[in-house]
C-alpha cells in the first residue's frame, strides 16, 4: 500500500501518541455508531490498544477479527485499513484461494469465474473458506492477531458455525470479533463495475437477480459491529484518517 500508516515510526512524544489513538477512536466510532454492546467496545479497545503496542513492549493475547459483507462493499478495504492501524495479520479470501479455486473449478469440469452454481457452492466453497480459517488458526498459534476479509454470509448467519469458531478461539485464548460492512447496492455495483474481476461477470450480466437476493438492510444477526459505508463513506473517512495520522507522526 503506498504511504502506509505502518510505515512510519511509532511516535515517541506521548502527547502524539494519544493524538493519533483519538483520532482512530474517533474514526471507528463515525463509521460504526457510538458503541452499543460489550463485543463492540472491546473491538474498539482493542483496535487502539494495538495501535499503541506495535512498537512497545508485550502484546495482548491474539485476536481473530471476520470482516464480511456483500461483493463490492469494502470489506477488503476496511479490513486493510484495520491491518493498517493495528499491524494484524491481513488475510483476504480471493486472494489466498483464488489460483486454487480455479484450477479446482476446471478440473471439475466447470467455469473457472463460476461462483454461483451448485458446483462451486458445494465442491469448491467450503475449501476456500477452510483454507482461510486455517491460515488464520497458524497465524493466531504464534501469537499474530488476523484480519480475514471474506463474504461469510452463510458462516454468520448459521449460530452452530458461529458458535464451533468461539469455542475453538476460547480453547486456544484467542478473542473473535466479528465486523459486517454495509453498504448500498448501486455503490456495490459500482466497485464491482470498477475492479473489472472475472469472478463477477455472472453478478454484473445478472444483476437484478443477484441484487434480489441481497439484503443490505440487516446485518447478520451473529455480527457484532456494523460499519455503515453505504455511498462509500466508511472508506472515504479511512482514507482520511490515514493523513490525518501521518500529519501527526510526522
Amino acid at each position: 500500500m503506498e504511504n502506509s500508516i505502518s510505515d512510519l515510526p511509532q511516535p515517541s512524544d506521548p502527547a502524539a501518541d494519544n493524538a493519533a489513538a483519538q483520532v482512530i477512536e474517533q474514526t471507528l466510532v463515525k463509521v460504526s455508531g457510538a458503541p452499543s454492546n460489550a463485543e463492540q467496545t472491546a473491538l474498539l479497545n482493542r483496535v487502539v490498544d494495538a495501535w499503541r503496542r506495535r512498537h512497545g513492549k508485550g502484546s495482548p493475547k491474539p485476536i481473530l477479527t471476520l470482516v464480511g459483507g456483500y461483493a463490492g462493499s469494502g470489506k477488503t478495504e476496511f479490513s486493510r485499513f484495520l491491518s493498517d492501524i493495528t499491524g494484524w495479520a491481513f488475510l483476504d479470501k480471493d486472494s489466498l484461494t483464488r489460483a486454487m479455486v480455479e484450477r479446482l473449478l476446471v478440473s471439475l469440469g466447470g467455469d473457472p469465474h463460476d461462483r454461483h452454481t451448485e458446483l462451486y457452492l458445494r465442491e469448491v466453497r467450503p475449501l476456500e473458506y477452510r483454507c482461510l480459517m486455517e491460515t488464520a488458526f497458524d497465524n493466531l498459534k504464534v501469537g499474530t492477531s488476523a484480519i480475514l476479509s471474506a463474504p461469510f454470509i452463510a458462516e454468520l448467519a448459521d449460530p452452530d458455525w458461529v458458535s464451533r469458531l468461539t469455542n475453538r478461539c476460547a480453547a486456544k485464548g484467542i478473542d473473535v470479533a466479528v465486523v459486517w460492512v454495509r453498504c448500498d447496492v448501486e455503490s456495490m455495483r459500482e466497485y464491482i463495475e470498477f475492479r473489472g474481476a472475472p469472478r463477477d461477470a455472472w453478478k454484473l450480466q445478472n444483476w437484478k437477480e443477484y441484487a434480489a437476493g441481497l439484503d443490505t438492510d440487516a446485518a447478520p444477526p451473529t455480527a457484532h459491529a456494523t460499519v455503515d459505508n453505504r455511498l462509500g463513506a466508511a472508506i472515504s473517512l479511512a482514507d482520511q484518517t490515514r493523513q490525518t495520522l501521518k500529519r501527526i507522526l510526522m
